[in-house]
């Protein structure tokens, strides 16, 4: 039997308690939206120029950058319409992750294959490792949490 409603104080500070919780994790979502925001803008605007001006000197890093975008585009519709829990964007911070890694690498291992960067090319150096780092953080972020992974 929950002894709590004999202690409104008590019932009153995890009432409290749950609710900081909830907008913490509602507030590092929101940043979370907001950086993939950002990196969707620059990179889709990146991307579409030099596709526009330049396709035919780098092709494959072009359309990676393009790839990159429209990653980043995607994980922020997600975490806007569905959330950080949601399948869609668990399996598009894994995508995103798997690509810098396999691109990073190639473009270490094979630089001629890259003439020109891509946002992924050594795992995001041109953009400060963010683009190593943010499917991390995301990925943490839903583990940590603790919350159940929605459809």
């Amino acid at each position: 039997m929950n002894k709590d409603f004999l202690h409104p104080e008590r019932e009153a500070r995890k009432t409290a308690a749950a609710r900081q919780n909830g907008e913490q994790k509602r507030g590092f979502s929101t940043a979370l939206a907001a950086v993939y925001g950002i990196f969707a803008l620059a990179a889709t605007s990146r991307s579409l120029v030099q596709t526009i001006r330049d396709f035919s000197e780098a092709p494959l890093a072009y359309s990676l950058s393009l790839l990159a975008a429209c990653t980043y585009l995607l994980a922020f519709v997600l975490l806007i319409k569905r959330g950080a829990h949601s399948q869609g964007f668990i399996a598009v911070c894994t995508f995103e992750l798997c690509g810098v890694l396999a691109v990073g690498t190639l473009s270490l291992l094979h630089p001629e294959y890259f003439p020109h960067a891509t946002v992924w090319s050594l795992y995001g150096i041109g953009y400060g490792f963010v683009p190593l780092v943010l499917p991390l953080v995301g990925l943490l972020y839903v583990l940590k949490s603790g919350d159940r992974v929605k459809a």
